[in-house]
């Protein structure tokens, strides 16, 4: 595990905490920034993945 996927891996975790809290308070802005903070965690995560595929 690289360093994009630890940190693609921690933006995501904390987007999806975001989002919960978004909804739990009924806050649609939050719970938007949660969202998107995830989908760019999920790709960095992704990227770090594939970087690692490509040194192999």
């Amino acid at each position: 595990m690289n360093k994009n996927q630890v940190k693609g891996k921690l933006k995501e975790v904390a987007g999806t905490v975001k989002e919960a809290t978004g909804k739990v308070v009924r806050n649609k802005e939050l719970e938007e920034r949660g969202r998107q903070e995830k989908i760019l965690g999920e790709t960095q995560a992704n990227v770090g993945k594939l970087q690692e595929d490509l040194k192999k």
